[in-house]
């Protein structure tokens, strides 16, 4: 995940700690800007729909880094490992925009 985030012209951090404490899998601190990948322990089955559902724990982290002024977005496992290498471009484009990380469409493009 870091090394096409990389690819798409993301400079980040791995595993960066944030002065609050918190531990973020890929940050800018500059920006406060971070993208966490989340395996199965984030996740429950939701009992009467069969969804998979962040967990307590990663819902509060999540409101309290944004609460501290980051922006976050999840990877979730199940997302990931059911994509093509292109299809991961576009899911980790998809994710920079959603914190504030806009990309040209040829860089992505030129990578795919």
């Amino acid at each position: 995940v870091s090394a096409m985030l990389e690819q798409l012209g993301w400079s980040h951090t791995e595993e960066h700690r944030t002065v609050e404490g918190f531990s973020l899998d890929m940050a800018d601190a500059e920006t406060k800007r971070a993208i966490e990948v989340d395996g199965p322990s984030h996740y429950l089955q939701d009992a009467s729909s069969g969804e998979r559902v962040a967990n307590g724990s990663t819902r509060f982290k999540a409101r309290l880094l944004r609460a501290y002024g980051w922006n976050l977005a999840n990877v979730a496992f199940f997302e990931w490992d059911r994509k093509t290498a292109s299809e991961r471009r576009e899911l980790l484009a998809d994710k920079l925009a959603e914190i504030g990380v806009r990309r040209e469409p040829e860089l992505i493009d030129a990578v795919s």
